[in-house]
């Protein structure tokens, strides 16, 4: 699986487990339109990291946080080794 589809598939699979629905995502959807509160979105870095194996937050010092699904994507595309 893609980091892509990675991504795609926790925040909709979050999501549905806080009883919302799964939201249409596209690189351009703001992050805060996801359905994902700020409680939503640890848990997102926490599972990305157990799925993935790395957070980019922790590597990244710049202190950029994405503002969109596109730029999440990319945050964990471009990370480090």
């Amino acid at each position: 699986m893609s980091i892509r589809s990675t991504i795609i598939e926790q925040i909709r699979s979050i999501c549905v487990s806080q009883g919302k629905p799964a939201p249409a995502l596209t690189d351009g959807t703001l992050l805060l339109n996801t359905g994902l509160d700020s409680l939503g979105i640890a848990v997102l870095v926490a599972s990305l990291e157990d799925k993935l194996g790395f957070d980019p937050f922790s590597r990244d010092d710049n202190g950029f946080f994405p503002v969109t699904v596109g730029d999440l994507i990319a945050l964990y595309e471009h990370a480090p080794a």
